[in-house]
């Protein structure tokens, strides 16, 4: 975790009344606004570039570099995240440190389509039968992610209803290996196994299973409204060259902040030191 930039006093002018076209973080004092952008630079920017990669320097207000137009929205974005995703983030919440790790680009996910990575004898236009690190390199499903944090597909392997079903019942194989792919790319990203939320002897009860897993049911539900909410609707803000082979933009997933533990950097608190994320 980065060194915490020094403390400033609590009162003084708000930045909307000292700096031009403050659009997000305006309730902020001044010195805390500034405060602020340091741990920003320290959090997202490449070192070579320092405030440079976000503003133009001959006039920091503008918004001619798209990296501002994004941190704007991604500072909204991780605002929404620990005032309205409690359920899955408690009290420790989520900085831009916890996604980007130092780096401008976070760890996301790409839209992966099988048909158009390769074709040989053990490939089909299904996008199944090759390893995808999205499902823990088995051969679920190359795209496990869309379905599930993209789109609002519902989870399910077994149906609720004894037979005959109804066709709109039933969940066929293909529904079982979508979620198993999802399963074992949170089981990754957590570094846990599948007894962490679920209790082995009935896989569907939720009574039988830990708080992990609704813990892990919000967490789903928030990368869904991450994704589709804030970081989708900047696709053509983006240049071609942050975009992927079928041109979508970067999306969340559990490994996103996670890094193969069960609470991102362990469990350490961050924003309770940053109230412009809060």
């Amino acid at each position: 975790v980065p060194v915490l930039p020094a403390p400033v006093p609590g009162d003084g002018p708000k930045a909307r009344e000292v700096f031009q076209n403050v659009k997000v973080l305006g309730d902020l004092t001044a010195a805390e606004f500034t405060r602020h952008m340091l741990a920003i630079t320290q959090w997202v920017a490449p070192p070579d570039q320092s405030c440079a990669y976000c503003h133009d320097l001959n006039n920091l207000a503008a918004d001619t570099k798209y990296t501002k137009v994004v941190a704007r929205r991604m500072i909204e974005m991780t605002r929404h995240i620990n005032a309205d995703w409690k359920p899955h983030v408690a009290e420790t919440g989520v900085t831009c440190y916890t996604c980007h790790r130092g780096q401008p680009q976070p760890q996301g996910w790409f839209t992966a389509k099988g048909a158009d990575r390769g074709k040989g004898l053990f490939t089909h236009v299904s996008g199944q039968n090759l390893p995808s690190e999205q499902a823990g390199l088995t051969a679920m499903l190359v795209d496990t992610l869309s379905p599930f944090l993209a789109d609002q597909s519902a989870i399910r392997v077994v149906g609720g209803t004894a037979l005959p079903l109804k066709a709109t019942q039933k969940k066929t194989i293909q529904d079982t290996e979508a979620t198993y792919g999802l399963m074992m790319h949170i089981s990754d990203s957590l570094g846990v196994n599948c007894t962490f939320c679920h209790n082995s002897q009935s896989f569907t009860s939720w009574t039988a299973s830990s708080p992990a897993r609704v813990t892990a049911y919000h967490g789903i539900r928030m990368a869904r409204d991450v994704n589709t909410a804030y970081l989708v609707p900047l696709t053509d803000t983006f240049p071609a060259n942050r975009r992927g082979p079928d041109g979508d933009v970067s999306k969340v997933s559990c490994q996103t902040c996670h890094r193969g533990q069960n609470k991102p950097l362990g469990g350490v608190a961050m924003a309770k030191d940053h109230p412009g994320l809060r």
